[in-house]
């Protein structure tokens, strides 16, 4: 089997994958009309022993979809789950994401990034962007600091096809520490 045929193939599971998990999210979250923490903490339990791979797929669903902050996620992991349960699910799932967002830019261009985020961000972000050093050096800045829109960066560093290694690397090593901060403070909560 070629190359061609390979990469075809597992871009046809990619989407396929989140085509069912678009629909599942959906159907069941967004059918459940779940208007407080409590309640989607409530929602996520209720899935029992497959309650923690839920929520990893939620939050790998959310950098892709981002339409929910990523903290919410993060609040109900290290509270129904525990700290470090907690922090897995999410780290995995966000990690996961992120990663997808990138090559989904990165394959579709400024069409998939404009599907999520209005282009006015998409040009305040490409002004200051260029006027950085190191883009790479700002991105492992950006992953590490709360409340930056790291989706966003996501699916930009695919779209200026930065060097795939390098971002799945900055992704890697920048996600956890702000992830593990969440999860400790939410986790004292529990």
């Amino acid at each position: 089997m070629n190359s061609e045929t390979t990469g075809k193939k597992i871009r046809a599971v990619t989407l396929i994958t989140l085509i069912l998990l678009a629909v599942i999210f959906i159907r069941f979250i967004v059918g459940q009309k779940i208007s407080s923490v409590s309640e989607f903490q409530s929602y996520i339990c209720g899935f029992g022993p497959a309650a923690p791979v839920v929520l990893t797929l939620f939050q790998a669903f959310q950098v892709i979809v981002p339409v929910v902050p990523g903290y919410l996620g993060c609040f109900v992991g290290a509270v129904s789950f525990g700290t470090m349960t907690g922090f897995l699910c999410n780290y995995i799932g966000i990690t996961a994401g992120s990663i997808a967002a990138y090559f989904i830019a990165r394959k579709y261009g400024l069409k998939a990034l404009l599907l999520f985020f209005p282009r006015k961000k998409y040009e305040k972000w490409s002004e200051r962007i260029s006027r950085q050093r190191s883009y790479n050096l700002f991105l492992f800045i950006a992953t590490l600091l709360p409340l930056f829109p790291d989706d966003f960066l996501c699916y930009f560093s695919g779209l200026i096809k930065m060097n795939a290694k390098r971002f799945i690397w900055i992704i890697i090593l920048g996600k956890p520490w702000c992830i593990l901060a969440y999860s400790y403070a939410f986790g004292l909560i529990r």
